[in-house]
């Protein structure tokens, strides 16, 4: 695994910009590293899985993500769709959401797809979305990290020659043309990072889009992204964070409008589901919720379309859910409800407010039928679970958390709740257990061993436990293995 440091480490040292380009774009190269083609040999597609999990656990550490099942299992289910329709050969995917309104996705070894809330915020449409998405799959797809690591190691050396020769010229010269020519190395070195950089996003937006096609989309979706962006880009004191590592030109923007003309003419899709995902991000994100009554009504007035109707519903009974008005809330859904009685971002909905609004008997009920038609769905589980802990029957939603925890073993979120859940049952010893679950998912491994090292001092204290303490034991080693790979890296 300590090939995996030096490799990073070369990566780093060689493709970073200079400080006098700006410490922010060289940080966001470092966190949210991008992938490269299917004949690199220095990492095999096994290193690079193996650096996303790593990757994965220090996201999930360092940052703040949000847990919420619908967005993330459409988050799933979308790049899944697209990624169908890709170059992909590897199809162990990861992803993850992180709670900033702040605009930026990115792609990290391993098949991590990361988005930030913003996203939602900022993309229009599900075509607009998509795109990104898209754009990020080719990043993995083509595998533009291993050949960052490849094309460094290619050029380090002429490049420290050409250094060196400049030193000498300054130390056998006039201090003057010895700095020129060492600022004139600087600036080839410069410049071959940017091209490959750009020839990366080229190829990223090449593909993108014609996955995007493939997938169902209107090509047209990426260069109206990339426009908005733009726009963002114009107006602000400080580009969102998705421009510091993606830069948007006037010239890329024509590229790709001119590709996406190549295409037969799609009509645009609205796609409902995606503006309920996106109504919710936006109830998410308001600290008051009486804003969000206000603008969801305005634009329910205005709408002017089904779909336009229906999301503007759909976000006024969140908002009002979250101002704690609940019978509004009901009523605002129920013609949503009436008119698709089985889509699930209403029926979780519906749950939401009957736990929230403190009948979470009426949750449970309504919850049980839907979970008879989708069983193991993730969100419906989740909601019928949170009702189970509101009316304080703690062994059965511990019960429901851990078959489905069987499902989703790497679900850190999950982990947590069921921890919590069953500290209110009363096992310490699964409360340890389940807690050493989610601090391996984040990275802790430390803290992951003593929490095993408390569950196995109170299982050995019981009769006839023999099994579960060697199953305890053997958890144990495993952790101790994935502490000696994680220095290695």
């Amino acid at each position: 695994m300590r090939k995996y440091s030096r490799l990073i480490g070369l990566a780093v040292l060689l493709l970073l910009p200079l400080p006098e380009m700006g410490s922010q774009v060289a940080l966001a190269q470092v966190q949210l590293p991008t992938l490269g083609d299917r004949i690199s040999g220095l990492i095999s597609l096994d290193d690079e899985y193996a650096l996303g999990k790593e990757f994965l656990r220090t996201v999930r550490r360092s940052s703040e993500t949000i847990s919420d099942p619908l967005l993330n299992d459409y988050l799933v289910t979308v790049t899944h769709n697209l990624a169908l329709h890709s170059e992909l050969e590897d199809y162990r995917l990861s992803f993850i959401i992180v709670d900033s309104p702040e605009l930026n996705a990115f792609a990290a070894p391993g098949g991590i797809i990361g988005v930030n809330g913003g996203l939602f915020l900022n993309a229009h449409t599900e075509g607009e979305f998509a795109s990104v998405m898209a754009h990020e799959l080719a990043h993995v797809s083509q595998r533009h990290f291993a050949r960052s690591v490849e094309d460094a190691q290619r050029r380090r050396i002429p490049e420290l020659a050409t250094l060196l020769a400049s030193i000498v010229i300054m130390g056998t010269s006039s201090p003057d043309t010895g700095q020129a020519a060492i600022m004139a190395a600087q600036g080839r070195s410069i410049e071959n990072q940017l091209r490959f950089s750009r020839n990366n996003e080229a190829e990223a937006d090449r593909l993108g889009i014609r996955t995007l096609y493939d997938a169902g989309y209107d090509p047209n979706e990426m260069p109206a992204m990339f426009e908005r962006l733009m726009g963002l880009n114009r107006f602000g004191s400080r580009p969102p964070e998705f421009l510091l590592s993606h830069p948007v030109t006037e010239s890329r923007v024509a590229d790709t409008r001119g590709r996406a003309t190549r295409y037969p003419a799609r009509p645009a899709d609205p796609k409902l589901e995606y503006q309920l995902m996106r109504a919710r991000i936006q109830v998410h994100y308001e600290a008051n919720p009486e804003n969000s009554v206000t603008l969801f009504l305005t634009a329910l007035e205005a709408s002017k379309s089904s779909t336009e109707s229906a999301a503007a519903r759909y976000g006024l009974a969140l908002a009002y859910m979250e101002n704690n008005e609940f019978n509004k809330a009901h009523e605002a859904l129920l013609p949503l409800l009436e008119s698709e009685p089985n889509r699930i971002a209403y029926v979780v909905t519906k749950a939401e407010i009957f736990t929230r609004g403190n009948e979470p008997g009426l949750a449970k009920s309504f919850l049980a039928r839907h979970l008879t038609i989708n069983p193991d769905n993730h969100p419906i589980t989740m909601a019928y679970a949170d009702a189970l802990i509101a009316g304080r029957e703690h062994a059965e939603a511990v019960q429901v958390l851990e078959e489905h925890a069987l499902l989703r073993s790497e679900d850190h979120d999950l982990w947590y709740l069921i921890a919590e859940t069953q500290g209110l049952v009363g096992d310490v010893s699964k409360v340890h257990q389940a807690r050493a679950e989610y601090f391996i998912l984040v990275g802790d491994f430390r803290s992951a061993s003593e929490q095993l090292t408390y569950a196995l001092r109170i299982e050995s204290e019981k009769p006839n436990n023999a099994p579960l303490i060697a199953k305890l034991r053997q958890r144990s080693q495993d952790i101790e293995a994935l502490n000696r790979d994680a220095r290695d890296m």
